[in-house]
């Protein structure tokens, strides 16, 4: 098992430029040194005969394709349940304050 030691902890948070504090190196030695521990656990069991997935059971798109049609609705027909238009057009008023 590869072990993390405190002064590499503290050497990344230099290059990061960030500043931590002895504890805070402790905590997160400790961390790293588990977070190590797991990844290396899920490399041995990953073998090449065993496909990376990103889901444990297959994923499928359960809408239809889409086709292109004949449009039937006109654009009076749009606009008919609307509540402003301006014949052929919604008429929405200005959200960001400003008149066009």
């Amino acid at each position: 098992m590869s072990e993390i030691s405190a002064e590499q902890v503290a050497h990344l948070a230099n290059l990061a430029r960030i500043a931590l504090t002895e504890e805070e190196i402790a905590h997160l030695t400790t961390e790293l040194g588990q977070i190590m521990h797991a990844v290396e656990q899920v490399s041995r069991v990953a073998t090449p005969d065993i496909p990376p997935t990103s889901h444990p059971i297959p994923m499928q798109n359960v809408f239809r394709d889409d086709v292109v049609g004949d449009t039937v609705l006109t654009a009076e027909q749009a606009v008919s349940g609307a509540p402003e238009t301006d014949g052929s057009r919604f008429v929405v008023s200005a959200i960001l304050g400003e008149e066009q």
